[in-house]
């Protein structure tokens, strides 16, 4: 007998990242809403739910810093990733009209995304943060006076109506989501790993980080620095690349970053999303 599983999301209903969510495990699956991403990563941890999925990088805003820091101190591993189109639109109650709007409610990233838009479309209208889209949408849906900005699930979710569509700054807007396990993932054949590596406090440690990569051939896809708890000023390397932590060749260059750094920490190796 076979049972669902239970996905631990940044909630509530109506975020993109439960659009993440129902584009990796499909509608079968149960939802776990979270309040934040370090619930999501203790629900995995601590096996509330079989899997999480949290945001790590959006193509305009860049790394999502809560993530990262939660990735420096889970046991859970990295075993998918899911890349979200998102399109922002204006939400509102049905019927409401335009000059009714004197406040717009949205999560910081997304008023980020959109802030050309909103100068341009609704100069001097006061913007509110709040911890997601959906809590937007849920507090535009009680007011005749507040539009949020989310995608088109929130409105759904929320019984709301597009006044604008697409309103987002960069057409070629997207958020990578990571899904996260206490497993671990065989080799798919078309694979990337991600690790964390303590870097030595010493001249030219990045290069010596980057000449392993260089000299096996493997494509290195993203690198970002983010500090270190343990010590000030120092700095810890995020990085992703092409190939399986069970690849001969991967083998081959842990052992001579291992010769290099003070510490490697593999994050996880998953298949490279393809985009159906």
């Amino acid at each position: 007998m076979s049972t669902q599983n239970k996905i631990a999301f940044l909630g509530p209903e109506g975020t993109f990242s439960q659009t993440a969510v129902v584009n990796h495990f499909g509608y079968s699956c149960v939802l776990f809403d979270c309040s934040s991403i370090d619930e999501v990563f203790l629900a995995v941890q601590h096996k509330r739910a079989n899997y999480g999925v949290v945001p790590v990088e959006n193509s305009t805003e860049g790394a999502v810093n809560n993530t990262q820091d939660c990735l420096i101190d889970s046991t859970v591993s990295i075993v998918g990733e899911v890349i979200v189109p998102i399109i922002h639109h204006l939400l509102v109650p049905p019927g409401t009209a335009e000059e009714n709007i004197t406040k717009i409610v949205s999560h910081k990233q997304s008023l980020a995304q959109c802030r050309q838009w909103i100068s341009k479309s609704f100069p001097g209208v006061e913007l509110v943060e709040c911890p997601s889209n959906a809590e937007a949408s849920k507090l535009a849906s009680e007011s005749d006076t507040i539009a949020a900005i989310a995608g088109s699930l929130a409105a759904e979710v929320y019984g709301l109506e597009i006044l604008r569509d697409k309103i987002q700054d960069q057409l070629h807007n997207s958020t990578r989501f990571l899904v996260l396990s206490n497993s671990t993932k065989n080799p798919s054949g078309s694979d990337k790993t991600s690790v964390l590596i303590y870097a030595e406090n010493k001249p030219g440690a990045l290069f010596r980080i980057l000449e392993p990569f260089d000299n096996l051939r493997v494509n290195l896809t993203k690198i970002e620095t983010r500090p270190a708890k343990s010590e000030a000023w120092a700095y810890v390397f995020f990085i992703d690349f092409e190939g399986h932590v069970e690849d001969d060749i991967i083998v081959e260059l842990f052992k001579r970053l291992e010769a290099c750094t003070a510490e490697i920490k593999i994050l996880g190796s998953y298949p490279i999303f393809v985009n159906a």
